[in-house]
């Protein structure tokens, strides 16, 4: 059998990750503490702890040591799927990371490059078309089902680069799948209750992915049946439990989501501001407008 790569994408490749989800970090801080003097705290601390919580959950399912044994136990790599796709980003959204990036960076360096690329008409437009309900849902779908095709699948654990691939496409689908839901700044909409049937329907593949895998009394990928049977799972065994965590944590997470959706409806509706706030202003205090997301 052909040798299985070990790790997320190479030998430094951990090490490169840490430090450049530390450096966001660092970065969002620093663009948060600044807004916070700036704006009266209207940011507030819960939002910076979600981005925060967000990025440790994104290095454990890349970067940790965690991260190497998935190719032991399914099970393993099914946790980070969920970790990339489910759990990290809502709470990165949830964290407002527009403004505190852009606040954290050098100030010449947004002057001159990030700014005034949210005033080119093309660029806004297609961020819209980016975020349109039925494609981020086709994106996260195809994401999910593709990458669990064995031969894909297989051709994914032999390669560093595929299996990069992999992990960067599950993350890229999640955030995709979860802007209309959670609706960061710079969105001005609230989202409404189609965001329930929304969040129903993407259930679907992974209800269809996990029953197969949970009923069927075979095991579908064979790499596994050459692991090390960590914690004194089979390889069936450990296919049955990989989908019946898959099931679980998404029926869960898209359940009290749809919840915290509907209760937002049934709120009074808070206006929100829909200009697009400049990074950085000579000689001019930065206006002062609401960065509240008013999703969640």
């Amino acid at each position: 059998m052909p040798h299985l790569h070990r790790g997320a994408s190479g030998l430094f490749g951990p090490m490169l990750v840490t430090l450049a989800l530390l450096f966001i970090a660092l970065v969002y801080v620093r663009g948060w503490v600044s807004l916070r003097s700036s704006y009266l705290g209207r940011l507030p601390a819960w939002r910076a702890c979600s981005f925060l919580v967000g990025l440790f959950l994104i290095w454990v399912a890349v970067a940790s040591p965690l991260s190497t044994l998935d190719h032991e136990l399914l099970t393993v790599h099914m946790l980070k799927h969920l970790l990339l796709m489910t759990l990290a980003p809502p709470l990165i959204w949830l964290g407002e990371p527009v403004n505190p990036l852009l606040h954290g960076l050098p100030r010449r360096f947004v002057q001159r490059g990030h700014t005034p690329a949210f005033q080119v008409l093309p660029l806004r437009r297609m961020a819209r078309a980016l975020g349109r309900p039925e494609l981020c849902w086709l994106a996260a779908a195809a994401a999910l089902v593709g990458w669990h095709i064995p031969a894909v699948f297989t051709l994914a654990m032999h390669s560093a680069g595929w299996h990069f691939v992999e992990q960067a496409s599950f993350l890229v689908t999640g955030l995709l799948f979860w802007w209309p839901v959670v609706q960061p700044w710079p969105s001005v909409l609230r989202p409404d209750l189609s965001m329930i049937l929304y969040l129903f329907f993407a259930t679907l593949p992974c209800d269809i992915l996990s029953g197969f895998l949970v009923f069927c009394d075979r095991v579908i990928y064979p790499i596994y049946f050459s692991s090390s049977h960590l914690f004194g799972f089979t390889a069936l065994g450990d296919q049955q439990c990989a989908a019946a965590l898959m099931w679980t944590c998404v029926t869960l997470v898209y359940l009290v989501a749809g919840a915290i959706v509907a209760m937002r409806q049934l709120s009074p509706e808070k206006p929100r501001d829909n200009r697009l706030l400049p990074v950085f202003q000579v000689n001019a205090a930065p206006p002062k407008v609401q960065l509240r997301s008013e999703a969640f």
